[in-house]
């Protein structure tokens, strides 16, 4: 969340911000139970602070009965004022968290993603002199796949990999691990299940409820390392040296797809269970690191999608398809030949300390403590990079070559039907 100190001092930057992102919020009625709270609190204070020296009265031996009288008052009044402290105190947390972050001003003004800006294009998309299969038709021709079985036993968007599939998606697995790690990324395996009110701290909740996964006990499955990454560090307070955190982190991820009716049906570009390698960087409270740090996350992702030969295009994500809690974020997309267009693989975003606020992740400077700066982005996800291998790669027989980033990994050079 943004500091209610900074959204009083830049009221009009705050309200241009959320109208750029199109999301509705009262920053005019914020700031009136802002002063209400800050009212109730200063009374509390002032109660506690006069029963405290009755109390301390009473304790030294003056019995006086005026003075028991006075605790009682004091007692009913404090109690009465801190309930409505409590009351007044859900209101304005509830109305901050629904105050979107302020886009970086290098982000396009736009209303949603068809104004998303195309800033680069990367590679050479195939020219097939061959009608070319789709990744369903190849991943069952080699057997890499079964999605009757996988939908009789998860349901819609079901699937399992098998074979080649498995073993392709080990290889990128392997590869992206060695990969990333020799930009100094420390790994982790991070637990998928995870406490509400983490969800909260990254912005999952409340707006993406819906894709959620919930348990029984009101916890939720993670569609992201970021969450529990995030957590990893929750009401800590790091050294200044310690920045920064660098974290690489591998895990399976759950999302319900709850907003994408119609789209994507079969394959594997839009499943309900997948894995994924996050880029996750904490670091000092300065907008020119994080800017730095975003570029950075972002074009390792590029670089390993080089590495691999696909062709792709990035996008700078407009101010109306910008996420609350986002600064600026970039998608990556993949050439997916069958689609004739591009699809989104990866994405890089940087918060300032919006999350950290919440999640109370500070450093201290010299005794001074600020909140860290905290980034993300996408290493690579499977099984949705195998759309794109898959495609790619393909020839006219059916076969599929092997990237020669891979096949080391995969140990192989071509996958054939036998």
């Amino acid at each position: 969340m943004l500091d209610i100190k900074f959204i009083r001092e830049n009221k009009d930057l705050v309200k241009d911000g959320a109208s750029k992102k199109h999301i509705a919020v009262d920053i005019d009625e914020l700031l009136r139970t802002d002063d209400t709270r800050i009212e109730l609190l200063q009374k509390v204070e002032a109660l506690r602070a006069r029963q405290k020296k009755a109390s301390e009265g009473f304790s030294a031996g003056k019995k006086d009965p005026k003075l028991l009288e006075e605790m009682k008052e004091l007692k009913k009044d404090l109690g009465e004022k801190e309930e409505e402290l409590k009351e007044i105190m859900q209101s304005w947390h509830a109305q901050m968290l629904v105050v979107p972050n302020v886009p970086d001003a290098s982000v396009p003004v736009g209303k949603d993603e068809s104004d998303n800006k195309e800033i680069k294009k990367w590679g050479t998309r195939p020219k097939f002199s061959f009608r070319p299969k789709s990744h369903i038709e190849l991943a069952e021709l080699h057997d890499m796949v079964d999605f009757p079985r996988g939908s009789k036993t998860h349901g819609f968007r079901g699937y399992f990999l098998k074979n080649d599939g498995a073993l392709l998606s080990w290889a990128i697995w392997n590869y992206a691990r060695d990969f990333f790690l020799e930009k100094d990324f420390v790994p982790f395996i991070p637990p998928v299940i995870i406490k509400k009110e983490y969800f909260y701290g990254t912005g999952h909740l409340p707006n993406d409820a819906e894709d959620l996964y919930k348990t029984q006990d009101d916890d939720y499955l993670s569609g992201t390392a970021e969450v529990p990454m995030m957590a990893y560090h929750a009401n800590e307070i790091l050294k200044k040296e310690e920045l920064p955190k660098r974290y690489l982190a591998f895990s399976p991820c759950f999302r319900r797809e709850a907003g994408s009716y119609g789209k994507d049906t079969k394959g594997l570009i839009r499943v309900h269970e997948f894995y994924k390698l996050e880029q996750l960087i904490l670091a000092e409270a300065s907008h020119e690191e994080s800017v730095k740090a975003h570029e950075e996350l972002n074009r390792n992702t590029e670089e390993f999608i080089e590495s691999l030969e696909l062709p792709y295009r990035q996008l700078a994500i407009c101010t109306g398809d910008l996420k609350g809690s986002h600064v600026k974020s970039y998608d990556t997309e993949l050439w997916i030949p069958s689609q004739n267009g591009y699809r989104e693989i990866a994405s890089a975003s940087y918060y300032h300390d919006f999350q950290t606020r919440r999640f109370n992740i500070k450093y201290d400077d010299g005794g001074k403590k600020h909140y860290v700066h905290s980034l993300n982005a996408t290493a690579i996800p499977t099984p949705r990079i195998l759309v794109a291998l898959l495609e790619h790669y393909q020839e006219e027989d059916g076969s599929i070559r092997i990237p020669k980033a891979l096949t080391t990994y995969f140990g192989k050079e071509r996958i054939a039907k036998k």
